[in-house]
């Protein structure tokens, strides 16, 4: 077995489509000579993407070190509640707007799953819904500015949405006093016709209310602007559309988190995160993307109701750790941020990865020691105690099981 305890660890890039050409191969030192989107960054060990741990043996798959050498990896305890490492961290680069998506309960995931592998449904199909069993509640940190969809409206917020977008005026009494269900099925099982009817008018206005300089990231037609200025051929309209006007539009800044859980529908605008997520790849999506849209699966698991985005600030602690709490079992997440002489001790309770956003720090274990800087990621086994530190200043996260 490996003597370190301490490893650099190489992440698995995701171009997808919606991903931007500079932020990560910048933060990688890389060229994109091919201008290509690099969208995310994976580190961890799901089956599908799982990073390698740099050793004296040479590059080493996580997953697979995970597998035949749990207790020294994760910790017994881990594995005996999760059988894996339960977490899966990211760098993302959003450019353009994610799709529309919700994730599913626990239960829901592993009755999907079961339903789909017994309907013969190959795993990598286009209409596969659920590739695992597990669920994906998720936090994100911001990087930059960033801006993302996230729950229902206010009850009283929707409806003046609803009232004052002369195309939704029809949609009022749907709505009623607050029927977030009736209101979303309605907008989902239109004919395409009836879609592009309303949308179509709506769009052209707030293209030209985004060119007069009359919007900004706060308002829904800004980002409907987004999507279809520029563009020579509209064809249907997506249905996603109205989530824009139907959800909060949320901007958090540098440093600031908002955590998902099961049912509560979202997605990403513009910006760059960290982002932490249980150990899945489950999405149920319902527009605004080019993938699988399976509007029936993802009404079934969405929270019809109103929410109040809960943009968290963080739980100082001393040692220049900031701690972002999230009500799972699976996952937890701290900044830890240094600055000249400062210093961060810990124990691992489990396996910890490290990400630089900037600087350099170096760690210190009781086995081996490592300097991991701007672009690396280190992992530290279970039961290690590790000493940090920086010559100026480093900004890293923390990613761990609680």
């Amino acid at each position: 077995m490996l003597q370190d305890k301490i490893f650099k660890l190489k992440g698995k890039v995701q171009h997808y489509a919606w991903g931007g050409y500079d932020y990560i191969p910048q933060w990688l030192g890389i060229a994109n000579a091919e201008h290509i989107p690099y969208a995310e960054y994976w580190m961890g060990a799901h089956p599908s993407a799982p990073s390698v741990i740099v050793t004296q043996n040479g590059a080493l798959s996580l997953n697979q070190l995970v597998h035949d050498h749990h207790a020294e990896f994760i910790g017994e305890k881990v594995f005996e509640q999760f059988g894996e490492l339960p977490y899966l961290f990211k760098i993302l680069d959003v450019k353009d707007m994610l799709s529309i998506q919700v994730h599913p309960t626990k239960a829901a995931a592993a009755a999907g799953f079961e339903a789909e592998e017994a309907a013969g449904i190959k795993l990598d199909s286009a209409f596969r819904n659920y590739k695992d069993r597990n669920h994906k509640p998720e936090v994100m940190i911001a990087l930059s500015e960033f801006w993302l969809l996230h729950g229902f409206r206010e009850k009283d917020a929707l409806k003046n949405v609803l009232q004052t977008v002369p195309e939704f005026q029809p949609l009022v009494s749907i709505y009623g006093d607050g029927n977030y269900k009736t209101l979303s099925e309605h907008g989902m099982y239109m004919q395409q016709e009836e879609v592009n009817a309303m949308l179509v008018p709506l769009i052209k206005r707030e293209i030209q209310r985004k060119q007069n300089g009359e919007l900004t990231k706060n308002d829904p037609g800004w980002w409907v602007s987004k999507l279809y200025e520029g563009k020579e051929e509209w064809g249907n309209i997506d249905r996603g559309v109205f989530s824009i006007y139907f959800f909060n539009i949320v901007e958090v800044h540098p440093g600031e988190a908002v955590f998902q859980g099961a049912g509560v529908p979202h997605a990403y605008l513009e910006g760059q995160n960290v982002e932490l997520m249980a150990n899945s790849d489950n999405v149920l999506r319902g527009g605004l993307t080019p993938k699988h849209v399976d509007v029936g699966e993802l009404l079934k698991h969405t929270t019809f109701e109103a929410i109040v985005p809960n943009v968290m600030k963080g739980e100082q602690k001393e040692n220049g750790e900031t701690n972002y709490p999230c009500p799972v079992p699976d996952f937890g997440i701290s900044k830890i941020e240094l600055h000249e002489n400062g210093s961060y001790q810990n124990t691992a309770n489990s396996l910890e990865i490290f990400v630089v956003i900037d600087g350099t720090m170096s760690i210190k274990g009781m086995v081996n020691n490592l300097s991991v800087s701007k672009g690396e990621v280190a992992v530290i086994l279970a039961g290690e105690t590790y000493h940090i530190s920086t010559d100026s200043h480093v900004l890293s996260y923390k990613a761990f099981v609680p």
